[in-house]
C-alpha cells in the first residue's frame, strides 16, 4: 500500500495510471475509519483496478464552535483497515497542501444544500463541495464511493458532479449500523455509556415511523408525532430538525409515499448525531 501526501505527486502516479488503462475507485473520507468506511471501502475494491483512499479532516467544512480540533483522529488504526480492504493508495494531505496561502475559490451548490444540515451549519456544503471538487481533480475517480448515512453531502457531491459533467460516477452505499441499530459514526467515539443509550432513540423512532407507514399512515404531521414522542422521551437528547422530505430533491414531502425520506440531526449531550431512512428501504 502507498501513501501519498503531495498532490503533485498523487496526480503524476494517477496519470501514470490512467495511461497504463487502470480504472480508479475512490473513497474520500475524514479518517478514523470504522465499519461503515470499510463497507465503502470492499465495495470500491469490487469496482476498480485501483483503489484509493483519502484521509483529511477538512476545516472549511466546521463551523465556528464545531469539533474541528477534537475531531477523533487514528492514522496507525486506518491505515491497518485500509490494508486489511485493499486499499492500494492513501492520501494523505495536509491543510497546507491544500489550500495554501491565497486561496480563495469556493464551490456553492445552491438549493439542494439549503435545508436541513444546510440550515443549521452556514457554509458546510461549500467545504464539503470545494473540497470533494478538488480531491476528484486529484485523484482523477471513474467511481466515487461515499455513505448514505451523510444523506444531504451524497445529494449535493451528485448533484454537483451532474452540473459540473465531471466524469465520475458516485455511488451512494447503504448506512452501515451497529448492532443495536445506532448508525456507525467516527463521532460516536464521543458519547458516554448513557448517552450511548439515550441515541438509541433515533433508530427507535425510524422503526416505529416504519411501522406506522407500512400500515397504511401516509399522513407526515402524524408520522412527525410519532418520531418527535419517541426522541422527545430521552431528556439528554436535543432536536435539531426531524423532516420528511423527497429522497430524490430534499424538497418537504406532503404525503409519504414510496420516496420519502425521514431525515434528522440531534444533539446527544454534545454530540452531534444524524440518521436517515427512506420509507420503503429496508434498514
Amino acid at each position: 500500500m502507498k501513501i501519498i501526501s503531495s498532490i503533485v505527486e498523487m496526480q503524476s502516479y494517477v496519470r501514470s495510471l490512467k495511461q497504463d488503462g487502470k480504472s480508479i475507485s475512490f473513497v474520500p473520507t475524514m479518517g478514523f475509519l470504522h465499519e461503515g468506511h470499510a463497507s465503502l471501502l470492499r465495495e470500491g475494491r469490487k469496482r476498480g483496478d485501483v483503489l484509493v483512499l483519502s484521509i483529511f479532516v477538512n476545516p472549511i467544512q466546521f463551523g465556528q464552535n464545531e469539533d474541528l480540533d477534537r475531531y477523533p483522529r487514528n492514522m496507525e488504526g486506518d491505515c491497518q483497515i485500509a490494508t486489511e480492504c485493499g486499499v492500494d493508495i492513501v492520501f494523505t494531505p495536509t491543510a497546507a497542501e491544500l489550500y495554501p496561502s491565497g486561496f480563495q475559490t469556493s464551490i456553492t451548490v445552491k438549493q439542494i444544500s439549503q435545508p436541513l444540515c444546510g440550515a443549521s451549519r452556514p457554509g458546510h456544503f461549500d467545504g464539503v463541495a470545494t473540497v470533494v471538487t478538488k480531491l476528484f481533480n486529484i485523484v482523477m475517480p471513474d467511481v466515487a464511493l461515499l455513505g448514505c448515512k451523510d444523506y444531504q453531502q451524497l445529494a449535493v457531491i451528485r448533484q454537483m458532479t451532474s452540473d459540473l459533467s465531471m466524469p465520475v460516477h458516485v455511488l451512494g452505499m447503504p448506512i452501515v449500523r451497529e448492532a443495536d441499530g445506532l448508525a456507525m459514526s467516527s463521532r460516536n467515539v464521543y458519547l458516554s455509556p448513557e448517552e450511548r443509550q439515550s441515541a438509541l432513540c433515533l433508530i427507535k423512532s425510524i422503526k416505529a415511523v416504519r411501522a406506522a407507514y407500512a400500515a397504511g399512515e401516509k399522513d407526515i404531521a402524524k408520522l412527525r408525532n410519532l418520531a418527535l414522542e419517541i426522541i422527545g422521551s430521552e431528556s439528554s437528547v436535543q432536536i435539531d430538525y426531524l423532516e420528511f422530505c423527497s429522497g430524490i430533491t430534499l424538497e418537504t414531502a406532503v404525503v409519504a409515499d414510496k420516496d420519502t425520506l425521514m431525515v434528522m440531526a440531534v444533539k446527544v449531550g454534545k454530540t452531534r448525531l444524524i440518521d436517515n431512512n427512506l420509507l420503503n428501504e429496508d434498514l
